[in-house]
C-alpha cells in the first residue's frame, strides 16, 4: 500500500536558473526549510491533539456517547501516530541534506527532480523507481 503523507501547506517553488547545478547550497536550504516548515506544522497539530483531548474528555452517561467519543479520539491517535512516523521520516530527510545525500534516487542514483521533491519532499526514490517499486507491492502483496 503506498504511503499518504500530508501535503506541506505553503511555500514558494523553487526558480531553477540556467545551467544551475542541481542539489546546490540553494536549492538544498529551500527542501530544509520545507521540510522544517512541515514538521513544525504536525508539531503543532499534535499539541492541538492533546489540548483537545484534555478538554473534550468527557464521562458520558449515554454509552452511545461515550463511544462515539472514544471513536473521535481513536481516529485521532491514529492520525498522530502516522503523523509522529512522518516527523521522524522527516528528520531522517533533513539528516540526509546535512549530510549532502539529498535529491538523488536510493535505487538508481539519478536526480528525483525539484518538483517531485517539492511535491514529497521526503521522497527516496524517483518516479520510475516509485512506480516499479508499487507494481512489484501490487503483485507480490507486500
Amino acid at each position: 500500500m503506498p504511503e499518504t503523507q500530508k501535503p506541506v501547506s505553503s511555500f514558494t517553488p523553487y526558480e531553477l536558473k540556467d545551467g544551475e547545478e542541481y542539489m546546490n547550497d540553494a536549492q538544498l536550504k529551500h527542501f530544509k526549510q520545507i521540510l522544517l516548515n512541515w514538521k513544525q506544522e504536525l508539531m503543532e497539530e499534535v499539541d492541538r491533539t492533546v489540548h483537545h483531548m484534555k478538554e473534550d474528555a468527557s464521562n458520558f452517561a449515554d454509552p452511545s456517547d461515550r463511544a462515539t467519543q472514544e471513536e473521535e479520539f481513536s481516529l485521532e491517535l491514529r492520525t498522530r501516530d502516522r503523523e509522529r512516523k512522518l516527523i521522524k521520516k522527516i528528520g531522517k530527510t533533513v539528516d540526509r541534506i546535512e549530510d549532502d545525500d539529498y535529491g538523488f534516487c536510493d535505487s538508481c542514483g539519478v536526480e528525483i527532480g525539484i518538483r517531485r521533491l517539492e511535491a514529497r519532499p521526503t521522497a527516496t526514490l524517483c518516479i520510475d523507481c516509485k512506480t516499479l517499486a508499487e507494481i512489484k507491492e501490487r503483485q507480490t502483496g507486500i
